[in-house]
């Protein structure tokens, strides 16, 4: 059914301003029902309607030449019927590419140009034109090389305002297909063209179009799937050269580098191999920023309330419910002021469905879109006349009668504190202790800072990750989330003293070490900032010590232990062991042979005659300093020893043979 009733094509605005309201509503209905059905077909009878018929390659020229033309006081392709029936030949369009070649009438520029210019704002129109150009390059590509060609020979001829209409037909294009924009950036002359022709032009408007074409074309080379630098670098150093041949203030490169955000976009998506390069050139092309060529940005201007408007709703009880409605549609839009949500509410009958649907759509009227958005409602503030005047009517009060007099009673306690003070400030049982909350003092800690000692032996843990507390920045230089640490602190320190020892430049605050691999790949392996990282080294360098420490501890240890220190307590140099009953002594004596508990008896240590050990016996005379020296060092270690000690010497007397005596 579909396939028999063509498509009409949309009659100019002169015709469809003659028809009625009813009429042209009749009409819109029938071409939503035929471009509807024509999408049900089969792929089939689809190419058959397309490729035979042209009906559908007609309307579509029709329809979106007629949007391109469309002026803002004719509103027949402006109302909800006619947005859906713009959606529809969106859909139309991009089952034609897939699946069918192009016809002639949709693979012209004057055709691409409206339909990109109807759907700029639509997110899915970068990804038709991406297709587009993969399955229809082979049809495409002929077209805009050819257009490519006869534009630079426009350009560089002596009248260059000829080509610029061109460029303003093909802008749309541009910003859509980042492919096309490749094509045309491809090869040195074209910006060589455009280049040329700036210097030609004098006006600001025919400049302009020459201006956004070369920004579209240099941000390609890395907004295609795979950056090509070495382009970007090549395009970047004619424009230079040509800039540098003449009077770089007036060309395209500082116009380039002064009205649009080239360099910041180029910063941002450059990476890779030949980044660093490229880097450094555009360090050099800040310099051609010339503050006196900016161009002035629209902005909205907003209107001053000056509180002259009439009043309306005097009574409040609706504007209350109207500024219900308004929050509802701010909780929403939270950018747009209440003026302008109630022009709009008065617009849409307080109907806050379609006033929101109208907001997501983007496709309120045109006398709407002209608003201030971020327009405020009206204040109004009633003077004392007023009130007077909506105060309601009711009979004057009789004046108060005297009240009698009543004698005040006054003690001892009228005036006392405690009476008179504020219930907040009373608690009952001890104060709990307030822990001031607030921000982190900046100036307290750069005070402590350089009140720090570098003599002091205590170990600086100042910027350990774990101790900081969140007084240091861990934001990303450029306000972006930098890495979290995922290392504890002991690994971080031992991988920025290795990056010490290996390379100290690289813990230098230039903008060339911040961005080098090196420190990349640091900051990614300890989680820290370049202020952190730089500060680290500055710390270290004011503390030999903690340097010597480090050193030690991670500069010569190999792994093997080549000696195991004694962990056994000592009291002090001349201990005696568990099994003594005195000191052990220095000089003289045997160790060996059996133990007695006296001082004299067969190899005992430490006995009275010992010459120079300290000697005493907790069985010596009991005036005998050495004596109770030796009792007291037995109580202290008696708990350890007990009756455990005499059974086990029980144990080795029986051992030998011995009797018990």
């Amino acid at each position: 059914m579909a396939a028999s009733v063509p498509l009409a094509p949309i009659p100019p605005a002169n015709i469809r301003l003659t028809l009625g309201p009813d009429e042209w509503e009749a009409c819109l209905d029938a071409w939503l029902t035929l471009a509807d059905l024509q999408l049900r077909l089969p792929s089939n009878e689809f190419a058959v309607s397309v490729s035979e018929r042209g009906s559908v390659s007609s309307f579509l020229t029709s329809f979106y030449r007629e949007l391109a033309k469309l002026q803002p006081s004719d509103e027949t392709l402006s109302n909800d019927k006619a947005r859906s029936l713009q959606r529809t030949g969106f859909l139309l369009f991009g089952r034609i590419s897939q699946e069918i070649d192009l016809p002639q009438d949709l693979s012209n520029l004057d055709f691409l140009s409206n339909f990109c210019h109807a759907h700029v704002r639509s997110t899915a129109l970068s990804r038709l034109m991406l297709n587009l150009w993969k399955r229809q390059g082979t049809v495409l590509e002929p077209l805009f090389q050819g257009c490519k060609d006869r534009l630079a020979k426009s350009l560089e001829s002596s009248t260059p305002g000829a080509a610029v209409s061109e460029l303003t037909l093909l802008a749309p294009i541009l910003r859509a297909s980042s492919d096309i924009r490749f094509l045309f950036v491809t090869g040195s002359d074209f910006l060589d063209a455009l280049a040329t022709a700036y210097g030609k032009l004098v006006e600001s408007a025919e400049q302009l179009p020459v201006v956004s074409t070369a920004y579209l074309g240099l941000v390609s080379t890395v907004n295609v799937e795979s950056a090509n630098l070495s382009l970007l670098s090549d395009c970047l150093y004619g424009l230079k050269g040509q800039a540098d041949s003449r009077n770089h203030q007036s060309s395209l490169l500082a116009d380039l580098v002064t009205n649009t955000p080239l360099l910041g976009k180029l910063r941002r998506t450059t990476t890779g191999k030949g980044a660093d390069r490229l880097g450094k050139l555009l360090d050099v092309l800040e310099t051609y920023r010339t503050p006196s060529i900016a161009r002035a940005r629209k902005t909205p201007r907003r209107k001053v309330n000056k509180g002259k408007n009439k009043l309306e709703n005097a009574d409040g009880e609706l504007h209350v419910h109207r500024m219900s409605l308004v929050t509802q549609i701010q909780d929403l839009f939270p950018d747009l002021g209440s003026g302008f949500v109630l022009r709009l509410l008065d617009e849409y009958g307080d109907d806050v469905e379609q006033v929101t649907a109208h907001l997501l759509d983007d496709s309120l009227a045109p006398h709407l879109r002209e608003l201030d958005r971020s327009e405020e409602a009206p204040v109004h503030k009633p003077t004392v006349q007023e009130e007077v005047d909506h105060l309601a009517p009711r009979s004057t009060p009789p004046p108060p009668a005297p009240e009698p007099f009543v004698p005040e009673r006054r003690n001892v306690f009228d005036d006392d504190e405690l009476l008179s003070a504020d219930a907040a400030r009373l608690h009952i049982g001890k104060k709990a202790e307030r822990k001031e909350s607030g921000p982190t003092n900046k100036a307290a800690i750069l005070s402590a800072l350089a009140a720090f000692d570098a003599d002091d032996d205590e170990r600086d843990d100042t910027y350990d990750v774990e101790d900081v507390g969140g007084t240091i920045d861990v934001a990303h230089p450029d306000g972006e989330p930098g890495p979290s640490a995922k290392v504890t602190g002991e690994q971080n320190e031992l991988a920025l003293f290795n990056a010490y020892k290996a390379s100290p430049e690289l813990f230098g605050r230039t903008f060339d070490v911040r961005r080098g691999q090196a420190r990349v790949a640091l900051k990614a392996e300890t989680g820290m900032t370049d202020e952190a990282i730089e500060g680290w080294a500055i710390m270290l360098q004011r503390d030999p010590r903690r340097l010597k420490r480090l050193d030690a501890q991670y500069g010569t240890f190999d792994g093997r232990q080549t000696a195991l220190a004694s962990t056994a307590y000592r009291e002090n140099n001349n201990t005696e062991t568990e099994d003594s009953d005195g000191p052990g002594q220095q000089g003289g004596g045997n160790r060996g042979g059996f133990r007695g508990r006296g001082g004299g008896g067969r190899g005992a240590r430490g006995g009275r005659g010992g010459g120079r050990g300290r000697g005493g016996s907790v069985a010596g005379p009991s005036n005998d300093p050495n004596t109770a020296a030796a009792q007291r060092r037995k109580e202290a270690s008696k708990s350890s020893r007990a009756n455990h000690n005499r059974r086990d010497q029980r144990a080795k007397k029986m051992a030998r043979g011995g009797m018990p005596g």
